[in-house]
């Protein structure tokens, strides 16, 4: 793997011993290996946070560490899986991150218009949006910005164009980009592993695989609200300080969604994530 140094070289290092799993965003002990180019990292400093996902035997992955900021990314094309983006946003909120919306593909009309609901329903859940084209460039120019300074990641479906937006962020990078598979409309895998870019103006971004599913390791089921925002600040409002939101009476959350005041594609994204959590629980903890 690369490693950077402080003075922002880069090298090509091991890890030792087989238990040390660094990742994108990891600050690590690495010493020279004498009469070698390359260099050994002994250990990993204390991550601030992490983003996870349950491997094969529902053991925690940590996917990226150290993050300011979780970009998540929809696009006209292939169809949006709501579900997958509020997911991600869910783990940004717990792991104390920001969560950001990025649509891609604008110049495709008929799809960008059906997606306008869902996405005002992030813009009153207080999420940044972006609606973008990396193909057109069209508002391109304010996600450099909000990145400025911030480490981050580009997460979300398999052809939404993660690769394309790291190439207008970094020219140089020149990420591999892919067409949606014919067969199936979904998209084709283009980066195989995680990579790290420099950002021009300062900060760092990175690229991660695709995704067809994904679900944050949450301790608890009943931490599942704090991954979203708009159902944690109202809980202190329900009559049982344990609600769970879901058959609990006088529930200020439930009598929201009711209401309006809370989006009912949301409410029921949160129902979905805390059956998925108190599964895994059940299955592997």
């Amino acid at each position: 793997m690369n490693l950077e140094l402080e003075n922002h070289g880069e090298i090509s290092a091991r890890i030792k011993g087989k238990k040390l799993r660094p990742v994108c965003g990891d600050y690590v002990i690495a010493e020279p290996i004498q009469n070698e180019p390359e260099w050994l990292i002994t250990s990993i400093c204390p991550r601030d946070n992490e983003l996870t996902r349950p491997d094969s035997r529902g053991r925690k992955e940590v996917l990226a560490a150290n993050l300011d900021c979780v970009v998540v990314m929809a696009a006209a094309e292939p169809k949006p899986d709501w579900f997958v983006v509020d997911r991600y946003l869910a783990a940004a909120e717990i792991m104390g991150a920001e969560g950001v919306v990025v649509f891609n593909k604008i110049d495709l009309d008929a799809p960008t218009e059906d997606a306008q609901p869902v996405l005002e329903e992030y813009a009153h859940a207080g999420y940044r949006v972006l609606q973008c084209s990396a193909e057109t460039g069209a508002n391109m120019e304010k996600l450099p910005d909000h990145l400025e300074g911030k480490t981050a990641i580009i997460v979300g479906q398999s052809g939404v164009g993660k690769s394309s937006v790291i190439n207008y962020l970094i020219l140089e990078a020149d990420q591999r980009t892919g067409e949606l598979s014919d067969s199936s409309g979904e998209g084709k895998h283009t980066t195989v592993n995680s990579v790290m870019w420099n950002l021009p103006n300062g900060g760092t971004v990175i690229d991660s695989p695709g995704v067809r599913d994904y679900a944050p390791v949450i301790d608890s089921a009943q931490d599942v609200d704090r991954g979203f925002r708009e159902i944690f600040e109202l809980g202190p409002q329900c009559r049982f300080a344990n609600c769970k939101h879901l058959r609990e009476p006088n529930c200020a959350v439930k009598e929201a969604v009711e209401n309006g005041g809370i989006s009912a594609r949301r409410y029921e994204s949160y129902k979905r994530l805390v059956s998925t959590s108190q599964k895994l629980a059940n299955q592997f903890g």
